[in-house]
C-alpha cells in the first residue's frame, strides 16, 4: 500500500476514478451479455402445461440464427456443380442468419442469407417448398392426402391441454431418456424455459437435445441437438430477436425465378411402391437392422437396376464423398457428428447403412453382411 501513499492526491482522487469508471463499465457489460427477464422456478410438468394451455398468438416474426456443424469433418469436396459442391454451400448445411415468419393459421416461411442468394423453406399447410439459391433449384414435397381425400388441415380453434398429472405420468414412461427439469433462462429477450432430454445408453453418437420455450405462450424460441463428442450443439436454430402478432399474407408468397429447376421429392408408399410407376423397379428394399437401442445399425439392401444408366446414376450422387473398402469393395462413406450413413454395392446388391454411432462401429457391421 505504500505506493498509494506516496502517490500526490490529485493522482489519487484520478485513479479512483477511473477504478470506478472500470467497474461501472464492468457492471453494465455483465448486465448486457448476461441474463435478461427470467421466469420463476417451476416444476416441468407444469411449464409444459403452462406453455400448452397458453391462448395461441397471432402471428410470429422472428430474427433467427441457424447453426450447423453436423458435416464438420465429413472431407465433402466442394465447388463446382457436383452433388456434395452444392450440399456444402447451402446454408441449411453451413449454418446462416436469417428470419422465419409464423402464421396464425400455420403457415411458415424461413428464409436463410447467404452470399450465394438466399434459401427459402415454406409451407402452406399442403406443400413444403425449398428454393435454393445457389443451384436455382426448387424441391417440392406435397403432403399426400387422408384416405377420405381430405388433405392436412390447418385450424385456430382452441384446444385443451392435458392436465398436469397426465403430464406427470407421461415424463414417468419416458425409461430410456434422461430428462432435466425446466429450467428458467431468456431466449431473445423473453423469458422461457429450457429442457435437456439425453439417452441413457450410452455407445451412440448422439449426447442430447434442448428445447426452449417462451414461458408466456409457449412458443418455441430454440432447438438444439447435441453429438456426445462435444458440449457444443451440432444443429441450433434459435431466435436471436422475437415479436408476436400478425403477418402480412404477401410475406408467405414466393415465386422462383422462371429459370429454375423443379424436384418434386415423392416418398414411398405405405405399401414400399413409388407414387411414380416410371421409377419402380419391381423390387422392395429390404430393410433390418443390427444391433439394440441408439446404438442399432438399420441396413437397407434394393437389387440394383438392369441398364447402363442405372450404373452411371449411383456414382454421380455419391461423388465427393470419403472412400473405404469394405471385404476389398469401395464403398462411399458419411459421417457427422451425429451418425454415419455407408454405401457400397456388391452382387447385384445395394446396401445402405446408417446409424447414430462412429464410421469404424458402422464399418464393422458392413463386414458382416
Amino acid at each position: 500500500m505504500n505506493i498509494f501513499r506516496r502517490l500526490p492526491l490529485s493522482r489519487l482522487l484520478l485513479l479512483c476514478g477511473l477504478i470506478v469508471a472500470l467497474g461501472i463499465s464492468a457492471t453494465a457489460l455483465a448486465s448486457a451479455l448476461g441474463t435478461g427477464p427470467t421466469p420463476p422456478p417451476k416444476p416441468l410438468a407444469d411449464a409444459i402445461h403452462d406453455a400448452l394451455a397458453a391462448p395461441p398468438v397471432e402471428g410470429v416474426s422472428a430474427n433467427i440464427q441457424l447453426t450447423d456443424h453436423l458435416l464438420e469433418g465429413a472431407n465433402l469436396t466442394s465447388g463446382g456443380d457436383s452433388a456434395a459442391g452444392q450440399l456444402t454451400s447451402s446454408p441449411l448445411v453451413t449454418g446462416a442468419s436469417g428470419r422465419m415468419w409464423i402464421a396464425k393459421d400455420g403457415r411458415v416461411r424461413l428464409e436463410l442469407q447467404s452470399e450465394k442468394g438466399d434459401t427459402q423453406v415454406l409451407y402452406d399447410g399442403r406443400t413444403v417448398s425449398i428454393y435454393d439459391a445457389a443451384s436455382n433449384t426448387l424441391y417440392r414435397y406435397t403432403v399426400p392426402a387422408h384416405e377420405d381425400g381430405s388433405g392436412p388441415v390447418t385450424t385456430t380453434a382452441p384446444h385443451e391441454a392435458p392436465s398436469v398429472a397426465k403430464i406427470e405420468e407421461a415424463i414417468s414412461r419416458l425409461d430410456h431418456v434422461n430428462v432435466s427439469g425446466a429450467t428458467p433462462t431468456d431466449i431473445a429477450g423473453q423469458a422461457a424455459y429450457t429442457v435437456h432430454v439425453s439417452p441413457k445408453e450410452s455407445g451412440s453418437l448422439i449426447g442430447g437435445g434442448e428445447l426452449s420455450w417462451d414461458a408466456a405462450n409457449g412458443v418455441p424460441l430454440r432447438a438444439a441437438i447435441y453429438s456426445s463428442t462435444s458440449s457444443s450443439p451440432a444443429i441450433e436454430l434459435a431466435a436471436t430477436s422475437i415479436s408476436y402478432g400478425p403477418v402480412a399474407a404477401p410475406v408467405f408468397e414466393f415465386t422462383p425465378p422462371s429459370n429454375a429447376k423443379v424436384e418434386e421429392i415423392v416418398l414411398p408408399k405405405k405399401d414400399g411402391s413409388s407414387a411414380d410407376s416410371s421409377t419402380h423397379s419391381g423390387e422392395h428394399p429390404h430393410v433390418t437392422t443390427s444391433g439394440q437401442g441408439i446404438t442399432s445399425v438399420a441396413v437397407v439392401e434394393a437389387k440394383t437396376k438392369e441398364g447402363a444408366n442405372a450404373k452411371q446414376s449411383s456414382p454421380s450422387t455419391e461423388e465427393g464423398l470419403q472412400k473405404v473398402k469394405i471385404n476389398g469393395i469401395e464403398a462411399s462413406e458419411l459421417p457427422t457428428e451425429l451418425g454415419t450413413l455407408l454405401s457400397f454395392e456388391r452382387s447385384g446388391v445395394r446396401y445402405l447403412l446408417a446409424g447414430a454411432i462412429s464410421p469404424a462401429a458402422v464399418e464393422a457391421v458392413a463386414k458382416g453382411l
